[in-house]
């Protein structure tokens, strides 16, 4: 299958998986919702993958561990955003952290146009400067989101690397399951066993863990990481399209156009960035 459909088909998991999880917010709470994803996936890669610790370099299991970090902090993090503002503006807002990512490849004068058209499309969706009636919280949880989803492209790219097929993806879920099991506990409790939940949670572990970052990993392996980028400018409109299918979700006219501002700038930054081949070594 062609890398580029690989992206779009992750893209549209990772969203509907998040539209779905929003929903279990009510019994289990962000916290339970990220930890129960993140721990069927785990279930799921482990035996699709059956990895193995035996033999890996000490450095590569370090890699593991920050890898493990930034799954936890960025699923947590969004998710926490996602129960304070709809999710076509959070993914928005998380833009950044891939903005980062292509500017920072680049380091070109011109590509920081870029920057001035996302701030451009952020002030405009923050009704300059006051977000309207948007939870402060739940934009800053969504910017924080976006920075470990910085750290996540480019821990991905060296995973995918180091490791064969999704082995390290699925070493890197077990150990993001444990650090958010004291979350995942306090939040959701008892109501994390309830048949339907766990029915539920199974759905969202499966299209936003399992497919979807098993698809972005076999495509980050076949794409550079500046076009890989550019596929990922299209998830606030992703995004917002889930939020109003499966949780009724409405934008104003202004913030459909900041959602496009903000897929321009992205789009424009990764294409004009070039790729490297090792983002660094770990």
């Amino acid at each position: 299958m062609p890398p580029v459909v690989l992206v779009l088909l992750a893209i549209t998991s990772v969203q509907f998986g998040a539209a779905i999880a929003k929903t279990l917010f009510d019994d289990i709470g962000p916290g339970g919702t990220v930890f129960l994803r993140m721990a069927l996936g785990a279930i799921v890669l482990l035996i699709l993958w059956r990895p193995k610790v035996r033999g890996v370099a000490r450095q590569h299991l370090w890699l593991v561990l920050g890898f493990a970090v930034t799954l936890a902090g960025m699923n947590t993090s969004f998710y926490a955003a996602l129960d304070r503002i709809p999710q076509g503006v959070a993914v928005t807002l998380e833009m950044v952290g891939p903005l980062g990512v292509a500017v920072f490849a680049s380091r070109r004068a011109r590509d920081f146009a870029w920057v001035l058209l996302a701030l451009a499309g952020i002030l405009l969706l923050s009704d300059f400067g006051d977000f309207g009636g948007l939870d402060t919280t739940g934009v800053a949880l969504a910017l924080l989101a976006g920075a470990f989803w910085a750290g996540y492209i480019l821990l991905s790219v060296r995973a995918g690397q180091v490791f064969p097929g999704g082995a390290g993806l699925s070493l890197a879920l077990v150990a993001a399951s444990l650090l958010l099991v004291p979350v995942g506990v306090a939040d959701g409790g008892s109501s994390l066993l309830d048949p339907k939940v766990l029915a539920l949670g199974l759905a969202v572990a499966l299209l936003s863990t399992a497919i979807a970052y098993s698809l972005e990993l076999e495509a980050l392996r076949r794409l550079p990481t500046g076009l890989f980028g550019v596929m990922m400018s299209l998830e606030p409109a992703a995004g917002a399209l889930a939020g109003y299918v499966v949780g009724g979700e409405t934008l104003a006219g202004r913030e459909l156009v900041a959602i496009g501002l903000v897929v321009a700038a992205s789009a424009g930054a990764a294409t004009s960035a070039p790729a490297p081949t090792e983002p660094f070594d770990v």
